[in-house]
């Protein structure tokens, strides 16, 4: 690739600069000839020196170009100077065509001397603005071309240190190209032609040549500025249709490529926060993480009435001792995994495991008028289910009641949590339930706010004192 574009580059900065000296020629031999014997004596010179100006520019400009060959062919690593040097080169590459150019007023100026100093001027002033007007297309000409070496340079970073020409000095560039000096030789010739009838076709001439290098100037312009914007507006599309996988190219080393880098950065941004929301969400609950993008870190909480779920493994010392700790990991992997799909089938959330526990809440930090419903419909379920995971069975207790729903801890470290009696209450019938041949217990309190289908489901039976409470608790089971 790299190869193939230095060819491509160094073949349109020759053709550029021929097509330029062919331009100025015809103006002086054929438009605007003083004397008949201008042609004539300088068609050697002109063959001459193009012959060794193209074979001068080609070494020098294959020189130029070596530093930004070695490290995109991979044979040293780009440095931030290579990026400097990179995003200079059509600047630096101008210069070279313009050097060339001011190296012919020193050819043709002595050799039509003898026809008078106004000659001489006509030759001196036409190079001038000929050399202008072709370098200018040629740093055009030139930035285009090595878009793909600039993208490649600029993959990890924009170059420090950078003198480019900007928007608004393409623009004027352009304009002075294409407009600017065409119409300056107009004034010129009319203020030059003394006695002498005015040239109308040298003035038709440079209204023509005026016209197309202006095309040619906009058109590069135009596109210098229009195509990356269209391709940052076309991956915003993208992001809007909620795709962060886009990245735009940057190949500028203007305001075009902070635009283009800053798009990147952006995306990159959106991008790391998707993920840390996603992580945030696993690790918290969706609704927890919700409420703290939404509302910002506040501790403490506000007082809720919720349903709790507590299931716990039974058996899991011995589990543990019998059993390699990575089966014992995937084991618990897959009990919690239906846990999860349960509970957040039955619209609950999966507030934190504690070893080979889960605790389970309904009707927060979301209300729910049916939190008390749900979390019997989970427990249900979950009888069902947890008959035997990777071999492991478990407790399930069920409780309701008015608790402190909030952020416990610090600023620097907090949790969201449930405190009060009735989480306190489904931890004690879970214990309970390990004993019970049905392993499900919950508190007839829970049948209480729970609607009249599910009541069915369930039958109550006699009252027991949990560990650390006095009054005695009502229970519920499976029927």
């Amino acid at each position: 690739m790299v190869q193939r574009l230095q060819l491509h580059f160094g073949a349109c900065m020759v053709a550029a600069n021929i097509a330029g000296g062919a331009i100025v020629f015809l103006f002086l031999g054929f438009v605007l000839p003083r004397n008949q014997r201008f042609l004539m004596d300088n068609v050697i010179a002109l063959i001459t020196y193009m012959t060794l100006a193209v074979v001068f520019g080609c070494i020098v400009s294959t020189r130029a170009f070596l530093p930004i060959r070695q490290w995109a062919l991979g044979e040293r690593p780009i440095t931030s100077e290579d990026r400097t040097y990179v995003v200079r080169h059509p600047l630096r590459q101008a210069l070279i065509n313009f050097a060339i150019w001011m190296g012919s007023e020193l050819v043709f100026i002595p050799i039509n001397a003898r026809f008078g100093w106004t000659n001489d001027l006509d030759v001196a002033h036409t190079i001038l603005m000929g050399a202008i007007t072709t370098c200018g297309l040629t740093y055009l000409l030139a930035e285009r071309i090595l878009r793909p070496i600039n993208e490649l340079a600029f993959e990890e970073e924009l170059p420090t240190d950078r003198y480019v020409p900007g928007v608004k000095s393409r623009i004027l560039l352009a304009w002075a190209v294409g407009t600017g000096v065409p119409l300056l030789g107009i004034v010129m010739m009319t203020l030059d032609h003394g006695n002498r009838p005015l040239s109308i076709p040298g003035l038709v001439f440079l209204g023509c040549v005026g016209m197309v290098t202006g095309i040619v100037a906009m058109v590069f312009a135009a596109k210098s500025v229009a195509d990356p914007v269209e391709s940052v507006t076309s991956a915003l599309s993208a992001v809007e249709a909620d795709r962060l996988d886009v990245k735009v190219p940057v190949y500028d080393g203007s305001q075009i490529g902070h635009l283009q880098n800053g798009f990147n950065s952006m995306v990159e941004g959106l991008r790391e926060r998707r993920l840390l929301r996603d992580i945030f969400g696993r690790q918290v609950g969706v609704d927890v993480a919700r409420q703290a993008l939404e509302r910002g870190v506040r501790l403490g909480g506000e007082q809720v009435d919720a349903a709790m779920l507590f299931v716990d493994v039974i058996g899991s010392t011995e589990l543990a001792a019998t059993r390699p700790p990575n089966e014992v990991v995937a084991a618990l992997n897959a009990f919690f995994a239906v846990v999860v799909d349960v509970v957040d089938r039955t619209g609950g959330f999966v507030n934190k495991f504690e070893g080979d526990a889960a605790l389970c809440l309904f009707g927060a930090p979301v209300p729910r008028a049916d939190a008390a419903t749900c979390a019997l419909l989970a427990a249900r379920l979950l009888h069902e289910r947890l008959q035997d995971v990777r071999g492991l069975s478990a407790a399930i207790g069920v409780s309701a009641g008015s608790v402190v729903a909030g952020n416990i801890g610090t600023r620097e470290r907090f949790e969201y949590t449930v405190i009060g009696d009735a989480v306190n209450e489904a931890a004690r019938l879970t214990e309970l339930a390990k004993a019970e041949p049905g392993r499900l217990l919950v508190s007839a309190q829970v049948l209480t706010a729970a609607d009249e289908a599910e009541r069915e489901h369930w039958t109550l039976e006699g009252d027991v004192v949990l560990r650390g409470r006095t009054a005695p608790t009502q229970l519920a089971a499976l029927r």
